[in-house]
Formats: C-alpha cells, sequence, structure tokens
C-alpha cells in the first residue's frame, strides 16, 4: 500500500460517521476518498451527495465504483446493513484491501462479515468508542482481528487514535457492545427518572437527593446530556442496543435490561424528532422534560 498520508479510501454509508472521518481525513492530507451510501440515487440523499461535495469526496456511482482501485474501505453504515453492506462490495474487491467495519454490531455479526469477504480483503473490527464529533477521525476507536496490528502504523499515520485489543475478530465489538449495556442502559434510566421527578414535580429534589450516592458527579450536567442525546441519536442508539442484546445472547445471558433500553432508546428517538422538543435540547433538564413529558402524553 502507498504510504504517507495517501492510500486510496473509500467509504460503504456516507452518514454522520463517514463524513465525519472523510472530513477528517481530507484536512489530513488524503485527497483520493469516495463513497457510496444507498441513498444517494433517492431525493433523500441530496444532502449526503451535497456533503461530499463540500468536504472533497468523490460521490460513487455504485458500491463497485466506491471500491475501485482502492486501499481501504471505511464501512460506516446502519446496523443492520453491515452483511449486506460487504456482500455488495466483495465481488469488486481487487488488490487485497483493508476492510474497517466500524459498525456498532455484535462479535457475531463482525465474524460473519468477516467470514464473507474472505481473501478479498484484509478485515479488522473497529469499534468508535466516543462521539464522533469534534474529533472526527481522531476519535479514539479499538480495534482487533488478525490484520489490525498490521494496519495500526497507517492508521497513526493518518492521525487515527487508537488501540489494539486482540488478533480475535469480534474482540473490539465485544468490548464496545458491553459498555453500551451500561451507557445507553444509565441514559434511559436518567430519562425515567428525571421524567417522573418533572411529573410529580420534584425534579429539583431528586437531582440533589442523587449526591448522597454519587457525590462526585454532577447529575445535572448528566441529565441535560442524556436526554439531548437520547433525543437527537434514540433511534441510531436503539438499534446498536438491539446488538448489544445479541452480544448477551451470543454469551448465554438474557438481555432483559437492554431489551427494555431499545424501547425506551426508540421512543426518545421518535419524540425527538418533534420541533417543540427540539427547541429545547440546549436549554437545561426542566424545559427538555417538560417538552418531552408533553410529547410524550401525546403519543398515549
Amino acid at each position: 500500500m502507498t504510504r504517507r498520508n495517501t492510500p486510496r479510501i473509500s467509504f460503504i454509508g456516507f452518514g454522520e460517521a463517514g463524513q465525519a472521518i472523510a472530513s477528517g481525513l481530507r484536512d489530513a492530507g488524503i485527497e483520493r476518498i469516495a463513497a457510496w451510501d444507498i441513498l444517494f440515487p433517492e431525493p433523500a440523499g441530496a444532502h449526503l451527495r451535497a456533503a461530499g461535495e463540500t468536504i472533497g469526496v468523490r460521490t460513487a456511482s455504485s458500491a463497485a465504483d466506491a471500491v475501485r482501485e482502492t486501499d481501504m474501505v471505511i464501512s460506516a453504515v446502519t446496523a443492520a446493513s453491515s452483511v449486506d453492506a460487504a456482500r455488495s462490495v466483495a465481488p469488486h474487491l481487487t488488490g487485497n484491501p483493508y476492510y474497517l467495519d466500524i459498525n456498532s454490531v455484535s462479535p457475531g455479526r463482525k465474524q460473519e462479515t468477516a467470514k464473507l469477504l474472505g481473501e478479498h480483503a484484509r478485515y479488522v473490527d473497529v469499534a468508535v468508542i466516543a462521539p464522533i464529533h469534534p474529533a472526527r477521525h481522531r476519535t479514539p476507536l479499538l480495534i482487533s482481528g488478525q490484520h489490525a496490528e498490521e494496519i495500526s502504523p497507517l492508521l497513526r499515520e493518518l492521525e487515527m487514535q487508537l488501540t489494539v485489543v486482540g488478533d480475535e475478530t469480534g474482540s473490539a465489538a465485544a468490548i464496545k457492545m458491553i459498555r453500551s449495556v451500561m451507557i445507553k442502559g444509565i441514559e434511559a434510566l436518567t430519562l425515567e427518572c428525571f421524567l417522573a421527578a418533572e411529573r410529580a414535580g420534584v425534579l429539583e429534589e431528586v437531582t440533589a437527593s442523587l449526591k448522597n450516592n454519587y457525590p462526585t458527579l454532577d447529575w445535572t450536567k448528566i441529565a441535560d446530556y442524556n436526554l439531548e442525546r437520547m433525543a437527537s441519536h434514540g433511534e441510531r442508539r436503539a438499534a446498536e442496543m438491539e446488538e448489544s442484546a445479541a452480544t448477551l445472547r451470543e454469551l448465554g445471558l438474557e438481555p432483559l435490561m437492554v431489551d427494555s433500553t431499545v424501547r425506551r432508546q426508540r421512543e426518545m428517538g421518535a419524540i425527538g424528532k418533534q420541533e417543540k422538543v427540539r427547541e429545547t435540547l440546549n436549554s437545561g433538564r426542566a424545559a427538555m422534560l417538560g417538552a418531552i413529558s408533553a410529547a410524550a402524553k401525546d403519543r398515549t
């Protein structure tokens, strides 16, 4: 592979994550970037194509076109589409490129994808373990698989921040999926707790009382952050939690709490699309909870 910040990079999936990483890589000096998203041919894909033009990414006419003569494929699609994305490019890969699967899916799904690609590509299991903004391509990553150590010098040369966590495909995914049980679960509990407090008229009292058990945590900031994340990204987080549930089942555990988190995240994803809720997302938990409570009542 050509070194010194000159690999040819292809994105399959060009939503928020793909755009953020691509823009960061462009700023880092990568000139040859192509992207394909299944929405490109649709009216709904106009803003994705426009983002590509703004960033300086070639918007491909198909998945096959996007990966033509590429050195590295970055798959950044929805969780449910990760295997299909690999299937769409596998016959068109030449030169044994790296395939970075950054999708939030279970270890089993990562292993299935690696098997599907076989000798077509050097598969790398990648877990993104922090919000993609503002760090973009420098967002912390965990990587694993038999090609993880091999690719790590190149990724670091591209200014990417990563930790190799093993040579088994699925190790990086396992860490992310299992930690999400806690992170997204706490988000869902935050919503239930503070929404109940708002409806009971004891929001400030409950917030203050939590300091008794967790004196080092600022529950006002936690609530503001968690409510905004659920309202803005609840549907995507619900899909990720379904993969966390699959991970637990692969480990022989019944995901009772995770299944409930899926429901609460998905509900908030729908509520968060309402304009009256969106208008409050930077206004603090009291305003957010009032709008969320009203929107939730309208849904019942």
